[in-house]
Order: structure tokens, then sequence, then C-alpha cells
């Protein structure tokens, strides 16, 4: 397959928020070190993301030692939020799981809340080896995740991308393209493959950390927003509607979950195991 390499890496502290990219990240059970720790809930206790606010996309968020965050956004001055105490937990509700967290301070929840014009606080993940499993039907016993989607990361390929790009270059909304890969919020991004082979791909190897491959990446509405602008279009969906449809969802990119602990860096080796 060539040599394919670690290009990129992807670390989102606050969910549906703009990330980090950092040289090197630590591989822990559950994501990349500090991956989605954060999260945002509405007054009845549902996860707030891009699907419902795309104006989160104009929201930064940089992880600081000992893992509380720095805020930004357009029209607000940062805000320096620390790891609230496990003092007590909120329920909260991601897609279809329940699960508990720690809130923030008021401080947090007003500078959330102003950003989206609407009533929201910040949840901290304080225990992410219990607090949610992976969804049983792709999982192993004792597996977990963060606020992320589903999976403890997601990596995409740069040569999958390219092509998703030629297919919308010459369809009907070819004005939209070509896309960045930030439209797609992966983890870990991969050059040196071949176009879709990670369709095949069961177990890898960055470095010296190996991943199983869980299942292929449903796409949803949050791939449409330009996360430079919180506005949104009608790509990638469309043309993934056409081309990448699998058993009813939309594909692009593949979830892994850790098979150890290790130290990951841009540039390392990738290796195809299965």
């Amino acid at each position: 397959m060539g040599h394919v390499k670690l290009l990129s890496m992807h670390v989102h502290p606050v969910k549906a928020f703009r990330g980090q990219t950092p040289r090197e990240a630590v591989v822990e059970p559950w994501g990349l070190a500090g991956d989605r720790r954060w999260a945002l809930i509405d007054a009845g206790g549902k996860v707030v993301t891009q699907r419902q606010q795309p104006r989160l996309a104009l929201a930064a968020a940089e992880l600081l030692p000992g893992g509380g965050v720095l805020l930004s956004a357009p029209g607000l001055e940062p805000l320096t939020v620390p790891v609230p105490e496990p003092v007590g937990t909120v329920s909260m509700e991601i897609f279809r799981d329940k699960v508990e967290g720690v809130l923030a301070d008021d401080a947090a929840h007003a500078w959330c809340s102003a950003h989206l014009g609407a009533d929201v606080r910040l949840v901290h993940m304080d225990d992410p080896a219990t607090r949610r499993p992976v969804d049983p039907e792709y999982a192993r016993p004792g597996e977990t995740v963060t606020f992320a989607d589903g999976y403890p990361l997601l990596v995409t390929t740069t040569a999958s991308l390219d092509a998703l790009n030629s297919l919308i270059a010459r369809g009907e909304h070819a004005g939209e393209g070509p896309l960045p890969m930030n439209r797609f919020r992966p983890n870990l991004v991969l050059a040196g493959a071949e176009p879709w082979a990670e369709d095949g791909w069961s177990r890898l190897a960055v470095g010296e950390v190996e991943f199983r491959v869980a299942k292929p990446c449903g796409r949803c509405v949050v791939t449409t927003t330009d996360q430079g602008a919180g506005t949104r279009g009608k790509e990638p969906l469309f043309t993934l509607g056409r081309h990448r449809r699998l058993g009813g969802k939309l594909i692009f990119g593949q979830n892994l979950v850790p098979l150890g602990r290790g130290t990951i860096r841009v540039g390392d080796p990738v290796r195809v195991i299965a």
C-alpha cells in the first residue's frame, strides 16, 4: 500500500468547537488525550453540537495543562475554564446514551450562552474510563469513549478526500468544492494510501500504537458546515449520497478503537495489519 504516514492530528477539547493540531499526542483507551472531554448541553440535558448550532464552528478551545480549556470566539473575551471539582454530576443525553458529567462554573455557562444566543451549560467528563461505553454492537467488553460521536478516534485519508472532491467537481454543486478536511473533523489524517483503501482495513498501527477499525463513519449535516464561517451548503452529503452509501449511511472515514496506549507523532509510519 506504499508509504502511508500520519500527516496530521486533531484534538477537539470541547465537542463541536474548533480544535488544535498537535505534533504529537498521547493515545488513551478512549481516544487522544484531551479530545472531546467537554461538551455543551441544553436546558433539557441534551448535548448541543453543530447539528443544531453551526455557529459553534466559530468557537475555539485550547487544551490547558491539567485538562482545563481556554475558550475564544469572535466578539467575546477569551475565558479560562478550570476542570471542575467532581463533587456532583449532572445527567445528560448524547445521542441515545445517558451519561453523567460535571458542570463547569457559571462563567463558562454564561460565555457559551452568549456565543450561541441560547441557554447552554458546559460539562466536563471526569472519568472517561467508566462514564460511557462504546456502542455494544461494535465494541469489545470494557471499551469506553468520551463525548465523541460514538468511537474513540476517527481516521481519514487525503487520497479519499481528493477522490471525493473530484466527484464533487463533476456534480451539481461543483462551486462548493474542493472541500477541506476539517469538514469531517477527524482525529488522524493519513497520507500515502490509495483512495478508499480504508474501506478494507480492520486493524492498523500508527507508530507503535495499534488500533482496530470498529466501523465506517456515517456522516451528517455537520460536514456541510463551513468551519471558518459557520454556514451550510449541500456538499459533501449530496455527492456521498450518490457514491458512498452503505446500509443507509453516507460514509467517509473509519472509526477506530485503540488496542493500547502510547504516543504518536506527525510523520509516524502507518502499517495496515489486517
